[in-house]
């Protein structure tokens, strides 16, 4: 019998080497997500135009449709400036779920060859598409100059926090969902159609003063909070409602820990599955 023989098993509970693991294959992080952006950016026509040409084109035709024909309220704000900020997180959102629910499907040729930590692959993903984020909010910026609006300074120092919570949320999601996609592969068909119908119910392209007095309900939405935050910051439309937002941070909180969790009991058998 070999007694070198190392035995590798995925464990039920959470334990502290399991952040010792992530600071241990730093490296790897670094180069799964530098190889993404590689492959999102080399030898391509519209590379980094891209980033920009997707939020921006949505912004000029909800502008128009929603904007100008259907005159909904923007609570003051221009409403291209307006929708953007929507645009720009749920992009940030929608297209990080997307990848992450993907990730152990899509690296399966490096999962069932070497071990390391496959936590490592959606956060991968997540840095890969807020570097994304950082490259559409240019377009911010112009906009804000050309309106003339400047941010509180309450709204530079929450920007960050609010792209962490919306990264928890879309983690969360995600993991949940890759763990899902290792048995069932059927689900990849339908998470384009949850997505979209999750648009519906974040105030993306509206605000949420026209549900009136049940406006609270969206607060059940871990991005709503997000998106509003960052309209009252940024284009003093309205004041802060904090508790609403400490509601969809503490929803990111939990949605992410349920989906580290289902994503570690998927560790067990997604060699086996894939």
């Amino acid at each position: 019998m070999n007694e070198n023989l190392i035995v590798i098993k995925a464990q039920d509970k959470f334990h502290w080497h399991d952040l010792l693991d992530l600071l241990k294959y730093r490296e790897l992080l670094y180069f799964l997500t530098w190889r993404d952006l590689k492959v999102r950016y080399k030898q391509t026509i519209v590379g980094v135009a891209w980033v920009l040409f997707q939020p921006l084109i949505s912004m000029v035709i909800f502008t128009i449709f929603f904007g100008n024909f259907a005159k909904l309220p923007t609570d003051g704000a221009p409403y291209p400036i307006f929708v953007f900020i929507g645009l720009l997180f749920w992009q940030f959102f929608s297209s990080s779920l997307a990848d992450i629910s993907n990730c152990l499907i899509n690296n399966q040729h490096i999962i069932t060859k070497v071990y390391f930590p496959r936590i490592i692959l959606p956060l991968s993903l997540i840095l890969t598409r807020f570097v994304d984020f950082l490259v559409a909010l240019v377009i911010l910026l112009v906009l804000m100059i050309y309106y003339g609006i400047v941010p509180s300074l309450t709204g530079v120092l929450v920007f960050p926090f609010l792209c962490f919570v919306s990264a928890l949320a879309s983690l969360g999601l995600g993991l949940f969902f890759a763990s899902l996609n290792v048995r069932y592969r059927d689900v990849r068909f339908i998470l384009p159609f949850f997505i979209q119908m999750l648009m519906f119910v974040t105030p993306v392209v509206y605000s949420s003063s026209i549900i009136g007095r049940h406006s609270w309900l969206l607060a059940i939405n871990p991005l709503a909070g997000v998106i509003k935050t960052a309209r009252s910051e940024f284009l003093h439309s309205y004041s802060t409602n904090w508790l609403q937002f400490s509601l969809s941070a503490l929803a990111c909180v939990l949605i992410c820990l349920i989906g580290w969790w289902q994503f570690r009991k998927a560790e067990r058998y997604c060699v086996d599955n894939l």
